[in-house]
Order: C-alpha cells, then structure tokens, then sequence
C-alpha cells in the first residue's frame, strides 16, 4: 500500500480568488478537508471549523482585497495539540482588523466575534505583504468510520 496516497496530511494551502466564490470554496474545501481527516462534516468541529473560515475568508475578500491578488488558506492539524490552526492570509497589511460597537443599526461588523467566541486562541501576524488573521480551534479526538455519535439526550454508555 502506497503510504502517501492512504495517508491524509495535516496540512492544506491553497490559494483563492478574493471573490465570494473563493470565500465559499474555502469553506467547502475545510468542510472537506476536515472529513479527510476524521471529523465528519456533521460534527460539532467541522461545523466550528468552517464558520471560523467563512468569516476570515469573508473579511479576506471584503477587506483585504487587492484587485489581481489572491488570498491564501491554511488548515493545519496539530494533533499533539488536539488543536486546528487556521490561517488566511491577505494582501492588505495597512487595514488593521477592527470590532463594530454592535449598535442595532450596523449591518456588518460582528464576524470577529463570532471568532472571538469559537477559537480558544487567535491574532493578527503581520507578512512582507499583507497580513494574517489566524485562530485556533480545540478538537476532541476524531470519530472512527462506523462508530456511532450519541444522542444528546441519551448519555454515553460508561466504560
């Protein structure tokens, strides 16, 4: 058996056009991803996962955009970290990030903290060009094919 081909990675860069169609396929690609790698796409991680993404993906191509210049994701797995760190990159480092006052009237403005809230940790690293925005979400260890989820009402058998 070809280890390289049964084996998953735990790393995924992968460039995207600043367009909402990029923002969407980085989700995609996480939601896939994150299968791969044994959190499946119903699962409370994979779920957290993507909408960290979509909303650094979408600030990325609202704010960050440069016309011509792509954005940039990176999903590592940090297994001995039980942890997801996930990056995207930009070509705007002169837009710091910045949080609304959450007034009613305010149509945007509320997608870091929604990152605030799902990442344990995150930040800003400054790049030659640009800028990025990375978070760190906790996984509990990955399912196993066939093994059955509990129900939410219905406590894990012991043992």
């Amino acid at each position: 058996m070809n280890v390289e081909i049964s084996t998953p990675g735990t790393e995924l860069v992968q460039r995207l056009s600043a367009t909402p169609r990029g923002a969407r396929l980085a989700r995609q690609l996480t939601a896939g991803t994150l299968a791969t790698w044994g959190y499946p796409y119903g699962g409370d991680p994979n779920h957290s996962a993507q909408l960290l993404v979509a909303e650094l993906a979408a600030n990325a191509v609202t704010h960050g955009r440069v016309p011509g210049r792509d954005f940039e994701l990176r999903l590592a797995l940090l297994r001995e970290k039980d942890t997801l760190r996930i990056e995207v990159s930009d070509p705007r480092g002169d837009r710091g990030l910045r949080f609304l006052d959450g007034r009613l009237e305010d149509e945007g403005g509320r997608g870091l903290v929604v990152v605030q809230v799902l990442a344990s940790l995150w930040g800003v690293s400054e790049r030659d060009v640009g800028k990025t925005v990375w978070a760190e979400l906790r996984l509990s260890p990955p399912r196993r094919p066939g093994t059955p989820r509990p129900c939410p009402r219905t406590p894990w058998p012991a043992g």
